[in-house]
């Protein structure tokens, strides 16, 4: 986005600050020049002190005051978004929505204040792929790399829309300074650190008619946040504070199979379901929504920054996310009264399966089809710093970090509604205990200044699993009663990494790079239900990751660059140790669902580029493929002699495609922006051992989650110097949840479907202190799914005071 300012500077600067003082307009929402700083350097145009734009090898841009933490100075593809283009653009309720039209990227949010499904998508991996990419916000890491999947998403909810100074995206894993994780995209969220005395307030509200089936329902919610910060002297503070009430939409639809088989005489005869077909195309039931969750949650967070000298800051951040959600679940079964129909009770009072007929033909009920649940989370996050910033020959940086999951309880009971709505037999699951910390230091050498620069560093990453999974007399509100199983596991990565930036010239600049990884696994063992525990071996192995860059300055508007680099995405906890345990509790001797054996993926990353600017315009071509081999999926394989379905390494996929970028700034008229963006990527399957339902099946097939073509369009239009205008459009084409791509029929529950959604966002300057702003997302009101359904027609207002 942050296109490129045809104007020096010095003047840039004179002419924002004396705009925005003859509109009122708050510094908070002032355009970039505005900052107390002089703009920072990232990545796509340098300005110089007189006359119009001079670009270098496409790798400076002027930002704003918050600069990114991401390498710039290598020559390879970064995007970003600052916090005034988010104001002006995007609906965002959560931190993620600031991702939503960067290139070839997708956030699975399926509803405002989505913790655990959110997975951020980038070109070659899909939303089932969350250890395939990494997210930062002011260097502490808030990617879930316990495990790899829906479940294990970023940390979103330790960073509010209201506090991101800026977010960029480094494409592809050319960095040394990042583990093979990066492979898809590293995200770097900068927040808000005050130069002097400031404080803000915003509420929000949201709504969304549903109609899903037999579901008509509105949903809706709110968000309020405050935050005050100041600078005085050598010591910055900053403290933000939000609380979201989110009512979602059903995420689950309880399903039958179509029966041919007349009902007994003594099933319940029940109306309401409706027909349809699933993701293969094959004849059921829907009886029932499930998963509908209403969420509470509290962030807040404290920032502290003291210059111990003009080049050297220490920086402490601490941050608590609470959340208390319960999910809940609907009937459409009716009985001859016309009440809704769940199980019957058993004699114990508790639901038991139940016979019933639908049009005359028999099904079954079964007692926890009708299912809710709740949770109680609170994470609480440190970080740590001592940086050395004076841009001289050398700089440095001493950090460590911390997420710990201090409370995570998930309680179901184990039967149906309406009869454990309250109380009753359940389970609870525990996470308490589970978390990662991350130690780093970091090296900067400019031994002939700018020119040359080499990076260099050690660090540390350590994951940690616990979960215990106990029966509960009372699953809403009892304590722990008896083990029934247990998982536990540690992973470990201690790397070392140079990388080396040289301009050659003014037109040619080199990035050559590695990265050595030790990796180790330990600690994994699981307990089954009669106290059976099974320890695994502990795993130490070593890998070596190569980079290379290079940027060209064709002519004065055009910028060439190619990068390579390996990347090694290391097994995770989850991965390697769950499983081998079965529904009820028995341990599974020798079951391959635990895999403790598992091989990393391995994989090569290329880009080619080629960047145009012709003033506030630019256009960027890029060429990409990456080939992995090892990639970690869940299938099925023929082991001694039985099926099983596990996590295992797929042979190799294979990726080819191209993006293309355009960013034009008073397009045809002053005032009107366009960003826009289309992706091709053919991920294809070329070895593969294991299978779905065949041996070979997937051998050719598209990737899981990976669609060919993606687009993103933002238009939006400054009406006068108070109201500005958005329209925004996402487009995904077809794509499989499933490795033999048996699943084309995209419109269903557990299905993967295209879409084309618009959205809009109006905003309004009252004056110097409050704005108002109103938008409305899937404007169109396209009904898509991934794997659930997304929100549909949703309404959003917001008011904000800055001081």
């Amino acid at each position: 986005m942050n296109t490129p300012i045809p104007a020096t500077l010095r003047s840039v600067a004179l002419a924002c600050a004396q705009a925005c003082a003859l509109l009122a307009i708050h510094p908070a929402h002032a355009c970039e020049g505005c900052g107390d700083d002089e703009p920072e350097a990232s990545p796509s145009t340098t300005l110089a002190t007189s006359g119009g734009p001079v670009r270098q090898l496409g790798l400076v841009r002027v930002n704003g005051s918050a600069p990114t933490s991401l390498p710039t100075n290598i020559p390879t593809t970064i995007e970003g978004i600052n916090a005034a283009e988010i104001e002006r653009h995007i609906n965002a309720t959560d931190a993620e929505d600031a991702l939503k039209y960067l290139p070839s990227l997708l956030v699975r949010k399926r509803y405002i204040g989505d913790y655990n499904h959110a997975v951020l998508s980038t070109r070659a991996s899909g939303t089932g792929n969350s250890a395939r990419s990494l997210v930062y916000a002011d260097g502490i890491l808030l990617s879930n790399l316990l495990g790899n999947g829906a479940g294990f998403t970023p940390r979103w909810g330790l960073v509010t829309p209201e506090e991101i100074a800026r977010v960029d995206v480094l494409y592809g894993p050319f960095s040394a300074a990042y583990s093979g994780n990066s492979v898809g995209a590293v995200v770097d969220y900068q927040t808000r650190m005050p130069k002097t005395f400031e404080a803000h307030a915003k509420v929000g509200v949201f709504h969304q008619p549903f109609d899903l089936y037999s579901t008509h329902e509105r949903y809706g919610g709110h968000q309020a946040s405050a935050s005050v910060g100041s600078r005085e002297g050598g010591l910055s503070w900053w403290i933000n504070v939000n609380r979201l009430d989110s009512d979602g939409q059903p995420l689950t639809f309880i399903t039958k199979p179509v029966s041919t088989t007349p009902a007994a005489a003594g099933a319940t005869a029940v109306t309401g379901s409706l027909p349809g077909l699933d993701k293969s195309n094959i004849p059921w039931v829907i009886i029932g929504a499930g998963t509908q969750y209403h969420t509470v949650q509290d962030h807040a967070k404290l920032k502290l920054a003291y210059d111990l000298s003009p080049a050297l800051r220490a920086s402490y951040t601490v941050g608590l996310w609470r959340n208390a959600s319960a999910g809940r679940s609907t009937s459409y079964l009716r009985d001859a009264a016309d009440n809704p129909f769940y199980a019957l009770a058993a004699n114990s009072g508790t639901a038991k399966a139940t016979p019933i007929s639908i049009d005359g033909k028999a099904y079954t009920l079964a007692a926890n089809d009708f299912g809710q649940g709740r949770e109680a989370l609170e994470h609480r996050m440190h970080g740590l710093s001592l940086k050395r910033h004076g841009g001289g020959e050398f700089d440095w940086e001493l950090a460590a970090s911390q997420y710990d999951y201090a409370k995570d309880l998930a309680r179901s009971p184990l039967w149906a509604r309406p009869g454990a709505d309250s109380s009753g037999a359940g389970r609870i699951v525990n996470l308490s205990g589970t978390g990662w910390t991350t130690l780093a230091a970091k090296g900067i050498w400019r031994p002939v200044g700018d020119a040359h620069q080499v990076d260099f560093g050690a660090q540390q990453e350590r994951y940690q699993w616990r979960q215990l999974t106990s029966d509960a007399g009372d699953w809403a509100a009892g304590g722990p009663t008896a083990l029934f199983t247990a998982f536990s596991g540690k992973t470990q990565l201690r790397s070392a990494y140079a990388q080396d930036t040289w301009e050659l010239s003014e037109q040619l600049k080199t990035m050559v790079g590695g990265r050595l990884e030790q990796w180790q696994a330990m600690g994994g063992s699981k307990t089954a239900a009669n106290g059976t525990t099974v320890a695994y071996a502990a795993r130490s192995e070593t890998y070596f990751s190569p980079k290379a860059a290079i940027g060209y300055q064709a002519s004065q508007d055009l910028t060439l660059k190619l990068s390579t680099g390996r990347a090694v995405r290391m097994p995770t906890a989850g991965e390697l140790y769950q499983g081998g345990v079965s529904a009820t509790g028995a341990y599974v001797p020798n079951d391959p669902a635990t895999n403790p054996n598992l091989k990393p993926e391995k994989g090569w990353t290329t880009e080619l580029s080629a960047t145009w600017s012709l003033g506030a315009h630019q256009l960027r071509t890029s060429l990409f493929h990456e080939d992995t081999r090892d990639a970690l999926y869940s299938q099925s394989s023929v082991i001694d002699g039985r099926t099983v379905s596990s996590v295992q390494n797929i042979g190799r996929i294979a990726t080819t495609g191209f993006e293309v970028a355009l960013q034009a700034g008073d397009l045809f008229v002053k005032g009107l922006e366009l960003q826009a963006s289309l992706t091709y990527a053919d991920s294809t399957i070329k070895e593969n051992s294991g299978f779905v339902t065949t041996p070979g099946d997937t051998i050719g097939r598209q990737q899981p989650r990976v669609p060919k073509w993606r687009a993103t369009l933002l238009a939006s239009y400054q009406v006068t110097p108070a109201l500005s205008a958005s329209y925004g459009m996402r487009y995904s084409g077809q794509q499989y949840g499933t490795l033999n791509n048996s699943d084309p029929n995209g419109i269903a529950y557990q299905a993967f479907s295209k879409f084309v959604t618009t959205d809009l966002r109006v905003r309004y300057q009252i004056n110097r202190q409050w704005s108002l702003a109103a938008g409305i997302d899937n404007l169109n009101n396209y009904q898509y799914w991934n794997f659930h359904p997304y929100p549909q027609r949703s309404y959003s207002a917001e008011l904000s005071f800055d001081l």
